[in-house]
């Protein structure tokens, strides 16, 4: 094989390569990209949920309340 030909064998092998590794390059900035949108997306309902937690609490009735909290604890004679 005169050396011309093991050159331009070697170039193309090359090309092929770099063309493989360019699309695997993309297809993983392509993922990073998707994970990035879906942990904001996560990250957004987290807050929502925590948002509605806060609400639901801000709803209980305080300790100091003790005529409600009575309602919700269990007597010694209810037990019997």
């Amino acid at each position: 094989m005169p050396m011309s030909e093991l050159t331009n064998n070697s170039y193309s092998r090359l090309q092929d390569s770099l063309e493989r590794l360019e699309g695997k390059t993309k297809a993983l900035l392509e993922a990073v990209e998707q994970s990035h949108k879906e942990r904001l997306a996560l990250e957004n309902k987290i807050e929502d949920a925590q948002g509605r937690i806060q609400q639901i609490l801000e709803k209980l009735p305080s300790q100091a309340d003790t005529g409600q909290l009575d309602l919700l604890s269990v007597h010694p004679k209810d037990m019997q």
